[in-house]
This record gives structure tokens, C-alpha cells and sequence, in this order.
């Protein structure tokens, strides 16, 4: 079978490659995935480029989000079944509660992910995918429609009728947009382009905020809730100081978006600003199991789709990821093994 690893910790793209390995037998709390799609994102390029805030390990197979069909189980498994169509969880170990130390082991960064024909799971770290999503469509959800669901229903109570905040148009964004506007929540979204904000639009958005036209973007968001603020900001991509402008008081921001020291918009944040925001600011590093199999349910009860912006082959995984660091697309970059 084939893998994709990375040569060394921040060794970049060229880093990325494709290496041979003998197909895997699980053992007897594990199962073996035949994986027939991945996703990729921005997180895949800050593993890569050796600015994730996650240890790497030397050699890593890449890839946390993936789907495909149990090929074979072990002798202790009894909830999943040969035949069974599943996904990766981020976090095989995080099965519900608090992110923790105990728990923050993650595919493709410290255990081997799912960039690979066959992937070795624990019993407790596949979950059944949706019956109306392809394996594409499914492989979107793992990391950015468990962070944004996680962003939108931890902490907080989101209350129909309430403002939700995003920022960009990438699949944190979109997935927020899709679920607050499942909520019955008025959504307001940042972007960068008129054919963008047309797709926004399209997917359901109130309002769309072009932040290189509109600089001070937090005004706008308080002019458009009569000076309010947002109930709910999911901040994907910063400035974080703007979030804390936008926020109404008693607020929360999900800060899901991580800045590298010196990278353009991560600025200090004073505490001034934290304190006079009278908002709460939630960490939020992806989700659990549980927040996985809730998201499934009311993707299932409503039939949502995810958005897909463009798929490449398994042997375009560079070039997949060269794509993503152009800021092109609209929505989740996939990988279909077919």
C-alpha cells in the first residue's frame, strides 16, 4: 500500500511524499479502513511547514480527515463491522468532555492519519458517516464541520434570532454558516471577493462584509445590529482584536483560527481590549467524538451537503496543497482514491 509521510518536521510541500508499505493487520481493539477520500486544509499546510502548534512526529503519515469501508476488525471490536462506512476521528482518543493533555493525541501529527490506502483505527476513533453523503462529501467533516459545530454549540447558547459572526469563506466559514443558519441564527460573513460573497449568499448569508474594501470590518458588523454586535463570533482567520470589537457584551468568540508569531494580522491583543469587550473568547481545538456523532445527526435529519470547491486524485496531494496555499477556493478541498 501506499502513504503519504513527511520527510521531516517544517520540511514543507517538497517534503510531502509518497512511500510504500506492507498492507496492515488490526489488532484486536483496532480496524482497518480502506480510505476512498481525504480532505485537506490549512491545517495540512501548517504541518508541513512546521508551524503547527501540535508536536509532529518525524515520518508521520499525513492527513487527518479521511473516509472509506471497514475491510477487517479485531477480535475484541463489537461496534463496527466489516462493510461499514466511516470516518476518521481527529482525535481518536478525545471521546466526549474537556480537551485535554490525556487526549490530544492527533492523526497525521502525532499517530499516523489517513493520507494512506489503509488506515489502522481504534474502534473508539471511527464514526459512521452520513447515508446520503459520497465518501468526497463525508471526508469534509472530520476537522472543519466538528470545529465549527463544536464553535456554535459549546459554551453559549445560540438562540434563534441571534447574530453569528464569521470570518472567510474557507470550510470553518461555510460549515458555521450552514449550521447557524440551521439554528435559525442571522449570519454575517467576512470575505475578500465579490464571487465569493455571491456564493455566501447563495449558501444562506444575511449579510457578506468585503474586508479588503472594508478594513475596519467590526464597524460595519455593528452598524448591522444597530450597534449591538454579534451574539456569537467563530473567528477562523483573525484579527482577533477586530472579533473583540464586533462581539455585543456577554458574547462569546470561538477562536478557532491559530497565529503564528510575526504572520500578518497576528498582532498582541491588550487586555484592555478583552476586558472592555465584556465577551468570553473559547479556544477551540476541533472536537470530540461526541460533538462528531451530534454533528452527524443534524446533518443526516436535514440533509445537508457539504461544500466542495475541488477534488484532486490520490497522487495530486502536492499539488492539492499547493492549491489550498493559493487561497483560491471556496468551501473543502478533497481526494478521491478512485
Amino acid at each position: 500500500m501506499k502513504s503519504y509521510q513527511l520527510t521531516a518536521p517544517g520540511a514543507g510541500i517538497d517534503g510531502v511524499v509518497l512511500r510504500e508499505h506492507d498492507e496492515p493487520t488490526p489488532g484486536p481493539d483496532q480496524v482497518v479502513v480502506r480510505v476512498a477520500a481525504n480532505s485537506v486544509g490549512y491545517r495540512d499546510l501548517q504541518v508541513v511547514a512546521g508551524d503547527y502548534p501540535l508536536p509532529v512526529r518525524p515520518g508521520v503519515v499525513l492527513g487527518c480527515e479521511g473516509t472509506g469501508e471497514v475491510v477487517a476488525v479485531g477480535s475484541r471490536v463489537n461496534r463496527v463491522a466489516v462493510g461499514d462506512r466511516v470516518a476518521g476521528a481527529v482525535f481518536p482518543r478525545w471521546i466526549d468532555g474537556p480537551f485535554s493533555r490525556d487526549n490530544a493525541a492527533q492523526l497525521g501529527t502525532m499517530l499516523d492519519g489517513m493520507l494512506t490506502e489503509y488506515a489502522v483505527l481504534g474502534e473508539d476513533g471511527v464514526v459512521p458517516i452520513p447515508e446520503h453523503l459520497s465518501y468526497p462529501e463525508a471526508a469534509a467533516l472530520p476537522l472543519s464541520a466538528v470545529t465549527a459545530w463544536n464553535a456554535l454549540t459549546e459554551g453559549r447558547p445560540l438562540h434563534s434570532g441571534e447574530t453569528v459572526l464569521t470570518l472567510g469563506s474557507g470550510a470553518v466559514s461555510t460549515f458555521a454558516l450552514q449550521f447557524a443558519k440551521l439554528a435559525g441564527a442571522r449570519v454575517v460573513v467576512t470575505t475578500s471577493s465579490a464571487e465569493k460573497a455571491d456564493k455566501l449568499t447563495a449558501l444562506g448569508a444575511d449579510a457578506v462584509i468585503d474586508y479588503r474594501r472594508n478594513t475596519q470590518w467590526w464597524q460595519e458588523v455593528r452598524a448591522l445590529t444597530g450597534d449591538r454586535g454579534a451574539d456569537r463570533v467563530v473567528d477562523a482567520t483573525g484579527p482577533l482584536g477586530q472579533s473583540l470589537q464586533a462581539v455585543a457584551a456577554r458574547g462569546e468568540i470561538a477562536f478557532v483560527g491559530y497565529w503564528v508569531s510575526g504572520a500578518a494580522g497576528a498582532q498582541p491583543i491588550e487586555p484592555a481590549s478583552l476586558f472592555k469587550s465584556g465577551a468570553i473568547v473559547r479556544c477551540v481545538a476541533t472536537g470530540s467524538r461526541a460533538h462528531f456523532l451530534a454533528l452527524n445527526r443534524a446533518v443526516e435529519a436535514h440533509r445537508l451537503r457539504p461544500v466542495i470547491d475541488r477534488a484532486f486524485g490520490f497522487d495530486e496531494v502536492p499539488e492539492a496543497l499547493r492549491y489550498c496555499r493559493s487561497g483560491q477556493g471556496f468551501g473543502k478541498i478533497v481526494i478521491t482514491h478512485e
